[in-house]
């Protein structure tokens, strides 16, 4: 397998497992009352990181070139508020194995929108994951708070595909900042509108969590850009992992034998897949 390869699917395990600690402290939050009030806060988190950020890299705070940026900066926004929905409502390992469907949806649309190629083994292990997916879900169970999971899990695809989009001469530092940026104004008006209490306890979980997210963020713009969607993507179903274990320590929650069973089916195919890579490439 290329290093470049390697390196990219190093970066997703760790970012998505990462994100699991974001994910965390939203449920926290306890409430998908102020959706928009999460957000706005949490993007006004980032600023105060990236900024500095931004200032000592001597790079311009004026967005320039901002036309897929602002587009990745309201799927982005879409997202958060679907987060909050699903993660204060369901269990933190339900919500994350739909949140994988992202993987899928990822290899699906590199084919279908940027004439990606996609291995016959990606394809059967983007579909045993799916399938994966189902099986912890349970179809027949599904609700409001399951489709804004899968409303993420889209979000999170067509992010990752716009990564490649984006000017080549913009940074990882640059494109987070914009992205938070442009997302900014639409989250404010949408905090006004909500009218809801302002709480400096979700204040405090959305700059923990936006730290945790940005790191993610950082790692899939690192990765997607390495190599191929089709080839990395499937490396974020490991953090399904980390999201059963913080569940059950920190949430009490107990996964039914299903979940396993989705887990494996999520699991195995992604080691299997990279097993061939590398023995494909070695050849």
């Amino acid at each position: 397998m290329d290093r470049s390869v390697i390196q990219a699917v190093i970066m997703l395990v760790f970012g998505n497992n990462v994100a699991i600690l974001s994910d965390s402290l939203i449920k926290l939050v306890g409430s998908h009352d102020a959706p928009f009030q999460f957000a706005f806060l949490r993007l006004i988190s980032a600023l105060v990181v990236l900024m500095p950020l931004m200032v000592l890299l001597k790079k311009p705070l004026k967005p320039t070139h901002t036309r897929w940026h602002w587009v990745r900066a309201h799927v982005w926004l879409v997202s958060s508020l679907c987060m909050v929905i699903s993660l204060t409502t369901l269990p933190l390992a339900t919500a994350n194995a739909v949140f994988y469907a992202a993987p899928l949806i990822t290899v699906v649309l590199a084919v279908l929108l940027f004439s990606e190629r996609a291995s016959l083994a990606s394809f059967i292990a983007s579909g045993l994951g799916l399938v994966g997916v189902l099986v912890i879900v349970n179809p027949t169970e599904m609700n409001g708070f399951a489709l804004a999971a899968l409303v993420v899990a889209l979000s999170l695809a067509i992010n990752n595909l716009l990564i490649k989009k984006l000017p080549a001469h913009h940074g990882v530092v640059e494109t987070l900042y914009y992205t938070t940026l442009l997302a900014l104004p639409l989250a404010a008006l949408g905090a006004w509108i909500e009218g809801a209490t302002w709480s400096w306890s979700m204040a405090l979980l959305a700059f923990g969590s936006s730290v945790f997210v940005l790191i993610y963020a950082a790692t899939c713009v690192f990765a997607y850009r390495a190599a191929q969607s089709s080839v990395v993507s499937s490396a974020e179903y490991t953090g399904l992992i980390g999201a059963v274990l913080v569940g059950m320590v920190f949430f009490a929650e107990q996964p039914e034998l299903r979940f396993y069973l989705g887990a494996l089916l999520i699991v195995v195919p992604l080691v299997t897949l990279t097993f061939l890579q590398r023995e494909g490439r070695g050849q």
